[in-house]
């Protein structure tokens, strides 16, 4: 392909010499950037760790200093383990429980916080450092700096789902989870992008044979991706995946009934426990459908095996992720289990670093 033969006429010192001069200004700043990343994808399972174990409001208060220190002492344990007796979810859910059972759920959310800090931490300090030292690319600092605001917003957007939960409902609301997980894979693909932009440039795909129509099908299916990242939080929020546990069919229909049973109409869309899941399930197969379609297109029009690879690669993420959303159906028996849970977790997370890596090998102009 492409870049294959590009690396044949040159030699190989002479390609040695272009990776070390490409690669070198930005080499730290990029495995900075890839430990981060990995981060963020840690703290995206963790906190579908302490969403799967009703973790989420063991923590009644919002300290962003002080809370990184644990209980130290079992005084300390019986005052958050009072706090958290005051709540609606102790009293409606988890009334009589024991301390060490509270111990359980308090630890999930505690590293799902703690690792919020440390993030915050490994993001803004060495930025700080790069900054100080002139590493910083040029054109990159007010992307960088952007991914830092992001990253102190999405605390302060968690602690506001927190609080949804604390006085009047046993949960939190849905549309603050699902903003929480938004933020969380916005982050995530901002960084992918600022990581991918710093690599080494060997040659641009041939925009040409792409052709425009290729490209507007691909952000349009990294919108519908988006747009099912949204829904995904709704039905994380609204438990609607322990409901209607068979496929392919739903309450033994391809189209439910039920599906406009609020008014006004409007709010079924984002209410309505059937309506969400039936449109979770049919953003799947139309991305999963669309996706398919977009790696054959690629196939067929270009000559560049990075353009072919992102777009297989992104078939592959979806359909792995949708036989992963059917076993979770089939097997859900008033709770969703955990391994499966965080491989979806996960899975939606890989997904949308994958659209932004396929994003950028087709988007890119030459030069």
């Amino acid at each position: 392909m492409a870049s294959g033969r590009l690396g044949g006429r040159l030699s190989g010192g002479a390609v040695a010499a272009a990776e070390e001069v490409s690669a070198e200004p930005y080499g730290a700043v990029r495995l900075w950037l890839a430990i981060v990343i990995l981060l963020v994808l840690a703290m995206v399972v963790v906190g579908g760790a302490t969403r799967l174990t009703d973790s989420g409001l063991s923590i009644t208060e919002w300290q962003p200093i002080l809370g990184a220190i644990p209980p130290l002492s079992d005084a300390d344990w019986q005052v958050a383990f009072d706090k958290y007796k005051q709540i609606p979810e102790y009293h409606q859910i988890n009334k009589g429980m024991s301390l060490d059972a509270f111990k359980a759920i308090f630890w999930w959310e505690w590293a799902h916080r703690f690792l919020g800090r440390f993030i915050g931490l490994a993001f803004a300090l060495p930025l700080a450092g790069f900054w100080l030292a002139g590493r910083i690319p040029k054109g990159y600092g007010g992307g960088l700096l952007a991914v830092l605001a992001l990253g102190g917003l999405q605390g302060a957007i968690g602690w506001y789902m927190v609080m949804s939960g604390l006085v009047d409902r046993v949960d939190v609301s849905h549309y603050r989870l699902a903003l929480h997980l938004s933020t969380a894979l916005l982050i995530l693909a901002a960084l992918t992008r600022l990581w991918l932009a710093l690599g080494r440039r060997d040659g641009a795909i041939n925009l040409a044979t792409i052709g425009a129509g290729h490209l507007w099908a691909a952000r349009t299916i990294a919108a519908l991706i988006a747009l099912q990242v949204v829904f995904g939080g709704f039905v994380a929020g609204l438990k609607a995946g322990l409901t209607y546990n068979t496929w392919p069919l739903m309450d033994g229909r391809l189209v439910p009934e039920g599906l406009a049973t609020l008014s006004p109409w409007y709010m079924n869309f984002v209410e309505n426990i059937t309506t969400v899941q039936f449109i979770h399930r049919s953003l799947a197969y139309l991305i999963l459908g669309a996706g398919l379609w977009h790696a054959v297109a690629v196939t067929r029009v270009t000559d560049d095996a990075r353009a072919e690879r992102s777009a297989w690669l992104l078939v592959v993420l979806l359909a792995t992720q949708a036989c992963l959303g059917v076993a979770i159906l089939l097997v859900a028996e008033g709770t969703i289990p955990l391994h499966l849970g965080l491989a979806h977790q996960l899975g939606g997370a890989l997904i949308v670093m994958a659209m932004v890596l396929h994003l950028h090998r087709i988007a890119r102009a030459h030069g």
